[in-house]
């Protein structure tokens, strides 16, 4: 946010801080937050250039309202699902980590 824009806020009387802060995350549930988000991402942007959800639901065993809720950050889909999903797009390991790492750093 802009500091020009963050002190307009703050002199209104509105509270400015991260969604860590408001929700009261420790530094790990924030990492994790981070990395099934940045795991999501990736899985649509790979998913996209290749084949549609339903393609990628038989191709892992799953279903389609399952690869929507992988892809849009549902805390409900494990980051293993999330990680068999990019492998099945043809991410390797490698690519993974560095999905990953991106996401610390952003943490």
């Amino acid at each position: 946010m802009e500091q020009a824009k963050r002190e307009r806020l703050e002199a209104k009387g509105w509270k400015v801080g991260t969604v860590a802060e408001f929700l009261g995350l420790t530094p790990e549930e924030s990492a994790l937050v981070e990395i099934r988000v940045a795991l999501s991402r990736s899985l649509r942007e790979r998913r996209e250039k290749q084949m549609t959800q339903a393609e990628l639901a038989q191709r892992i065993h799953s279903s389609q309202p399952r690869i929507a809720k992988a892809e849009g950050g549902d805390h409900s889909v494990s980051i293993e699902l999330l990680m068999h999903a990019m492998l099945a797009t043809g991410a390797t390991p490698h690519d993974i980590g560095r999905v990953i790492a991106g996401a610390e750093a952003a943490a």
